[in-house]
């Protein structure tokens, strides 16, 4: 994998990533002004969990026609976020980020008026990572070797992004689909790096260290050995990944990626693990894909330690993807109301079971 490092016209860090050597030597000609933000973390005292603000967001691109499309390559009639006129993988910091490098993690304090309310600056990183220059395609149409050099691409961000001090977790996701909320069609995922453990994870770590308090053994692993041996939820497999329907389902399609061999985090994959993986998460996609004659949206979301500078426990870390959608038919999309967004109980309107036997007859 070649690596090139360029700068936008505003200062932004963009990161052009090859298959083979290719010369990288467009320069950005927009004139923009240098990117700011006005992010800040707030934390709920009553559930202890981070809220980042940030409103300056309101002005980034809204579902822009394709020929205006700001994640295309630059064309000599228009300039775009990427100056070169063609890419495979690009990389580049959000203009519209909710957290930044630029922000002083050392600001404390508390929210005016609410002692009760501690306050930090939104210090972090968010990248906007496109799959392929071309806007048509979807990350279920690349290939094998371009998804494995996107794997390449996450684990190479997760490793730098983690070597940033304050930074505590890095989270590589995509948004699919208008359903989700995606303001731009192109194809692309993101990343960002968090100066605080997501809710998620820290609540995962918690449950990790009580199982293994309790049984001796890793949560993750006897939950995938389990799934394995009993194969009423597994998708599909091949030597290094299980893709399997989770028992516990909280969206109506939600399958979850193991890799059979623990790692920790995307930049400890090896080779074989990398290209497995890519093999079998086109496969799901794939699947997703056709389940109806309407398009599935989705949300894809690697699950990683937390950083090695994030003080937090990594010991029985275990790699996995979720993959998950809220289309429950046709016609319907699952709404979070109120149980789900009101108490964070979630009732599923489909079996995992069901949901597993469903995708294991596509193809």
């Amino acid at each position: 994998m070649i690596i090139t490092r360029r700068r936008l016209a505003d200062g932004r860090e963009i990161l052009y990533f090859d298959a083979e050597p290719t010369t990288r030597t467009a320069v950005d000609t927009r004139d923009l002004p240098r990117t700011t933000t006005h992010s800040q973390a707030r934390l709920d005292p009553l559930l202890g969990e981070w809220v980042v603000i940030a409103s300056h967001r309101q002005t980034r691109t809204f579902l822009p026609p394709a020929d205006l499309c700001p994640l295309c390559p630059s064309t000599p009639e228009r300039a775009t976020e990427v100056p070169e006129s063609d890419y495979q993988v690009v990389v580049f910091e959000n203009r519209f980020p909710s957290l930044s490098t630029a922000a002083d993690p050392a600001a404390v304090g508390t929210v005016e008026g609410s002692p009760l309310t501690p306050l930090r600056d939104g210090f972090g990183r968010c990248e906007v990572v496109c799959f392929t220059s071309d806007h048509d395609s979807s990350f279920a149409r690349l290939d094998d070797a371009r998804a494995r050099l996107v794997v390449d691409v996450w684990a190479q961000r997760s490793a730098e992004l983690a070597e940033i001090d304050g930074v505590a977790q890095v989270f590589c996701f995509e948004n699919h689909g208008e359903e989700i909320g995606v303001t731009l069609s192109h194809p692309h995922g993101q990343i960002y790096a968090y100066p605080f453990v997501t809710p998620r994870v820290a609540k995962i770590t918690a449950n990790l260290a009580a199982h293994r308090k309790a049984h001796g053994g890793n949560l993750f692993g006897d939950l995938l050995a389990t799934e394995r041996e009993a194969g009423l939820r597994v998708v599909a497999a091949n030597e290094e990944w299980t893709a399997f329907v989770p028992p516990f389902a909280r969206w109506p399609y939600e399958v979850q990626l193991f890799p059979h061999r623990r790692v920790r985090d995307l930049p400890d994959l090896d080779d074989a693990q990398r290209d497995a993986f890519a093999v079998l998460y086109l496969d799901m996609l794939r699947r997703f894909a056709h389940r109806f004659d309407t398009p599935m949206p989705y949300i894809a979301a690697w699950n990683q330690a937390p950083t090695p500078k994030s003080g937090a426990p990594r010991e029985d870390w275990w790699l996995h993807l979720q993959l998950f959608s809220l289309r429950r038919a046709a016609n319907k999309l699952k709404y979070l109301a109120g149980s789900e967004s009101g108490m964070q109980v979630f009732i599923s309107d489909t079996t995992p079971e069901t949901v597993a036997a469903e995708l294991r007859e596509l193809r």
